[in-house]
């Protein structure tokens, strides 16, 4: 929680003018409290002092040299100079070199200590005895003993103008507007006791200036534990607030055969479960909010078709609600013949209706006489729209819950009086997460798939498939088939990050730990968008190609993908944006690049895009990750093709950050505080399940926070509430 002092804006610090607040503000940080939460990306271990006989040829290094020959100056051409010394430890000496940097020549005295560090280069000579020597190092003077230097310096994230000197002392700086108060904290006492926390004060200066690797994880587990309690506290007591009221119009009338007995199939049981608790819920007086989460392909359209059967019913009107406008024609293409058959009269409202359409809709909408009103209308956000006034308005569903937040389910609700309130989700989560992340939701799962639904076929290639893989192509697309590429950039970077020491993510946060894994990290370049959509029109001159993704305006990704559905595309090369889109029963064959770097819940979803026709479909991840783990988990889509099993798996291997780190997923829109800086890349679900039980149990004895007013101006500032409880 940010102190008073805190509040204020960077301009107030010294040596904050215009252009370095311009230049913080593009790292997201406007505040003193936003700097002082500018968590380090990585540290370099600066205090893991090496001798040069123990050096890694290539690889950073910090080492403590005594100066050994006085620094001398050469112009190697004209605008180029060289500064160059030698030091020396008790096992060898060192070859140091400063390009353009003569001021540093009056640095270095003989005899004196410093700590060195830098990328050592390493070279064994002909006669046998090894060469050192080190480019541009990092050197800080000694003065009596190398444990005076910090042993861990934080690396953190940089824009243009900043520099990590700078964003160091300005850190520094932003630290000493900590409270004073050493009983200042968002924690409560209890909770930090029970679960061996440190204060609020010593994890904030401890992430930025550790003074040893313990105190770091202890900071650490500090930052990520406070981030879970406050979203689990968040989402409970928001539950809470939402808490339904009498009032909703009973559906008494919900004979459902009428529909059904237009369908070509039988329901599963798993939709019959469902469509009975949802049933339930709509002939109470109160309200429905209940959550429907099931695979892609399971049939919850369907369920949601029987609830506005039922309210239409029962005399009242029916919106469901899409993300985006070619899944709002998606339903209406889907539903509107069924209903037409019932003499159910519904209605298709997007951002891109005519004026004169919308005009039509919205008196239709409004209109009191049973007979002239739209029973059912399909939309998107623009139902939301001062516009849109409804006469009896039902019931609410709102497909892939996770692009919409509460205020938005409630936008639309409040068009009725007690509305009941259907979400849907395709994206199966454990249940155990479910309870937490959709706090104010009662939970129906659809778990079967409806028979004759055919497997994907997955398969996981590195690099060298690469020909193979582009055949492959060739051949689908000669037989008419249409083709997927996801890859995880929109553009590639212009550099690669190099290495910088020891990565945020790996500090452990057990009270021990190995702070590095077991394996090295492999990272391949990442595959971008749009720069693989311009190889594949190269490689494939007869196929069209296409890209999207999600910095495109909302009009032009519709376009490609109506496009794509329409068969005009033959290759869509795509960022995640395709994991939740339109029906293309054409496309065959869905390919993931650098596909180490999806959770396996989200390749899950991937790979539902395909195989949603006729046509035998496939899925190749393409990964060059070298790490044990990454393919481990890769391995498991060869083989796991029920949702909820992966997500249970998912859980396991990589912990609940994966599932809580995007603010919307929660089904709230949050402000942009909570934006899990810490948490998302925690794997120990045990630290998640306390902190989720501890919110819990608060809430239990402090149903609206009154003991813990601070509790209360936190939550209600990081999830946007309004604040009337």
């Amino acid at each position: 929680m940010k102190t008073g002092a805190e509040k204020m804006p960077v301009t107030e610090m010294k040596n904050v003018g215009k252009a370095r607040a311009e230049a913080l503000g593009r790292l997201g940080v406007t505040e003193i409290g936003d700097l002082i939460r500018l968590y380090p990306r990585a540290y370099e271990n600066r205090g893991d002092i090496k001798l040069l006989s123990e050096a890694e040829n290539g690889e950073k290094q910090a080492l403590c040299l005594v100066i050994a020959t006085q620094p001398k100056r050469a112009l190697i051409r004209r605008g180029m100079s060289l500064l160059k010394f030698r030091a020396y430890d008790e096992s060898g000496t060192a070859e140091i070199t400063y390009f353009n940097q003569d001021y540093l020549a009056d640095k270095f005295r003989l005899g004196d200590v410093y700590r060195f560090y830098g990328k050592v280069e390493r070279k064994r000579m002909p006669s046998g005895k090894d060469v050192f020597s080190l480019s541009s190092p990092i050197a800080e003077w000694v003065r009596s003993v190398p444990e005076e230097l910090p042993p861990l310096v934080p690396v953190y994230p940089l824009t243009s103008g900043l520099t990590q000197n700078l964003v160091t002392k300005l850190v520094s700086e932003a630290l000493l507007y900590l409270p004073k108060d050493p009983n200042s904290d968002t924690l409560p006492e209890e909770i930090r006791r029970k679960n061996e926390l440190p204060s609020r004060n010593f994890a904030l200066k401890n992430i930025h200036a550790p003074l040893c690797m313990r105190d770091l994880a202890a900071a650490k587990k500090r930052l990520i534990f406070e981030e879970f309690f406050l979203f689990s506290l968040g989402i409970s007591f928001s539950g809470k607030k939402l808490s339904r009221a009498k009032g909703a119009k009973r559906c008494l009338i919900n004979d459902i055969s009428p529909l059904t007995e237009l369908l070509p199939y039988s329901l599963t049981g798993a939709q019959s479960r469902a469509i009975a608790e949802i049933r339930r819920d709509m002939e109470k007086e109160e309200p429905m909010s209940r959550l429907l989460v099931g695979d892609v392909g399971c049939g919850k359209t369907v369920c949601a078709a029987a609830a506005m059967l039922m309210a239409v019913q029962s005399g009242m009107q029916a919106a469901l609600m899409a993300p985006t406008e070619i899944l709002a024609n998606q339903h209406y293409g889907d539903l509107e013949p069924l209903f037409s058959k019932l003499g159910i009269k519904v209605a298709l409202l997007t951002g891109s209706t005519a004026a004169a359409e919308k005009r039509k809709i919205y008196a239709a909408l409004s209109e009191s006489d049973p007979e002239k009103r739209i029973d059912i209308v399909i939309g998107t956000h623009a139902l939301i729209s001062e516009g849109v006034v409804f006469s009896e308005l039902g019931l609410v569903v709102t497909d892939e819950q996770h692009r919409f937040g509460v205020k938005q389910r409630s936008a639309l609700g409040d068009k009725g009086k007690n509305v009941h309130m259907l979400v849907m989700s395709a994206t199966p989560i454990p249940r155990s997460l479910a309870m937490t992340l959709y706090g104010d939701l009662d939970l129906s799962v659809i778990d079967e798939m409806p028979p004759g639904r055919q497997r994907v076929d997955t398969f996981v290639v590195n690099e060298s498939y690469r020909d193979r893989l582009c055949g492959f192509i060739e051949k689908l697309t000669g037989e008419g088939g249409q083709v997927y590429v996801v890859c995880p950039a929109v553009e590639e970077k212009e550099e690669e990050d190099e290495d910088v020491g020891i990565p945020m993510e790996d500090i452990g946060i057990g009270t021990l730990f190995d702070p590095y894994f077991d394996e090295k990290k492999s990272t391949p370049p990442l595959k971008s968008a749009v720069k693989y959509a311009e190889e594949l029109g190269l490689r494939f001159p007869d196929l069209k190609v296409a890209f999207v993704h999600g910095k495109m305006k909302a009009a032009e990704k519709d376009a490609v993908m109506r496009s794509f559905s329409a068969g005009e595309i033959d290759i869509l090369v795509s960022t995640t944006v395709i994991e939740v889109g339109v029906n293309v029963p054409n496309a065959c064959l869905m390919i993931v690049e650098n596909a180490e770097r999806f959770g396996l819940s989200q390749l899950h979803q991937l790979r539902g895009r395909v195989g949603r026709g006729k046509r035998k479909s496939y899925c190749v991840l393409v990964s060059d990750s070298e790490g044990e783990r990454a393919g481990a988990r890769l391995d498991t889509m060869k083989t796991m093709y029920d949702g909820f099993a992966i997500a249970e798996k998912d859980l396991a291997m990589r912990g609940p950050g994966d599932f809580i780190a995007s603010a919307s997923s929660s089904g709230i829109r949050q402000s942009g505080d909570l934006r899990f800086r810490l948490a998302d890349m925690c794997t120990d679900g045990e630290l998640f399940t306390a902190a989720m039980t501890d919110a819990r149990s608060l809430l239990g004895s402090d149903p609206t926070l009154e003991s813990h007013p601070e509790l209360l101006s936190e939550i209600t500032e990081l999830f946007d509430l309004d604040g009337s409880y």
